[in-house]
């Protein structure tokens, strides 16, 4: 236990869950659920059962130090490593590999996003323990694969071959699908979503950023004597200027030849989008699901419903839309096209000059 690290990425902007989440406090610090809880302090917990507080480590944009600490009360300041800007997960995870590096020789490492829901957590904490167990024994890189419900376009997805007790070895990773792909996909039993859940020791996914991404690993190696000191802010600046952005799926995991995954099923959701959340979300013999308020629905239909608190809504003859109201912005979309509120999102901010960002 005591060599077990988690890095949890909490770096990510939320844009897609506009205008609830916002640039100065995105999705990873919001309460989707009425827990009480943010996703970042119910990813924090979830880990927190199984290994030391200290060995966790939060990867996010220096815009969101003190939130995090506001947050996450149990954690030290040197805990949290600030990104000066955005540069996707292969450099934050190669980052954080340093840091532990300058801590140990011998580690276990998860990596975790921190927006994701886990419904079944005992499950996933005893498959987390065998894969632990796994990667403390074996050189190779592990990934948790998740049995698809259904053509799901907005996951990126795992083609395995045989394996036994659902530990097989990963014969491809395939980026988002169109739909017609993602039937053949599910239909043809040979494919899981991928989680971006990943699990590995620290010898072997040093190796693996040396051979398939050694650029990234070369600039984050010269910092080995100042990890920990006060000199190591100004190196991080420095070192994110010359990185590239890319993912550690793209940059590693589709490169490597001795990945394997886990296929397992803890009621995983990658809350990425308001149709995902809508998937989860208890819903009336309409299908229409409510979040926070006091909905009223006539001739309506499929709508998800997200309003402040202390609003009751009337909605007539409205079908398969999203509603979200914020203090100063109203979002009515079509279920079917939330893929374009990024881009409503790049327009109202050129318009009226970031101020709804």
């Amino acid at each position: 236990m005591q060599n077990n690290y988690c890095i949890i990425m909490a770096g990510g902007a939320g844009m897609r869950f506009w205008p609830y989440s916002r640039n100065e406090r995105p999705k990873q610090f919001l309460d989707f659920l009425g827990t009480g809880k943010s996703l970042l302090q119910l990813t924090f917990e979830r880990f927190r059962r199984i290994m030391p507080a200290e060995n966790i480590l939060i990867v996010s944009n220096c815009l969101y130090r003190d939130l995090i600490l506001e947050q996450l009360p149990e954690l030290k300041s040197e805990q949290v490593l600030l990104e000066p800007t955005r540069r996707n997960t292969a450099p934050c995870i190669n980052y954080a590999i340093h840091r532990i590096r300058a801590k140990t020789d011998t580690a276990n490492i998860i990596v975790a996003p921190s927006d994701h829901l886990i419904l079944k957590e005992d499950v996933f904490l005893q498959i987390i323990n065998r894969g632990i167990d796994y990667i403390s024994k074996n050189n190779n890189l592990l990934t948790l694969g998740i049995k698809p419900s259904r053509p799901e376009t907005g996951y990126g997805y795992i083609q395995v071959e045989e394996g036994k007790a659902n530990l097989c070895k990963v014969k491809t990773f395939t980026e988002k699908p169109n739909l017609e792909l993602a039937k053949v996909f599910v239909n043809s039993g040979e494919f899981y979503w991928n989680s971006g859940i990943f699990l590995w020791n620290l010898q072997t996914i040093e190796r693996a950023f040396n051979a398939f991404l050694p650029e990234v690993n070369s600039i984050f190696e010269k910092g080995k004597n100042i990890y920990g000191t006060l000199q190591e802010a100004d190196f991080i600046n420095d070192a994110y200027a010359l990185c590239p952005n890319i993912s550690i799926d793209y940059g590693v995991m589709e490169k490597a030849n001795n990945v394997y995954v886990i296929c397992a099923d803890f009621g995983w959701t990658d809350l990425g989008t308001w149709g995902s959340l809508y998937e989860i979300s208890e819903k009336d013999e309409n299908g229409n699901a409510v979040l926070s308020c006091d909905a009223n629905f006539y001739e309506s239909a499929n709508n998800l419903i997200v309003l402040q608190k202390d609003k009751v809504a009337v909605i007539q003859g409205l079908n398969d839309t999203i509603v979200v109201e914020t203090d100063n912005v109203l979002l009515i979309c079509k279920k079917e096209e939330e893929q374009r509120i990024r881009q409503f999102v790049n327009e109202i901010n050129l318009k009226y000059n970031g101020e709804f960002n």
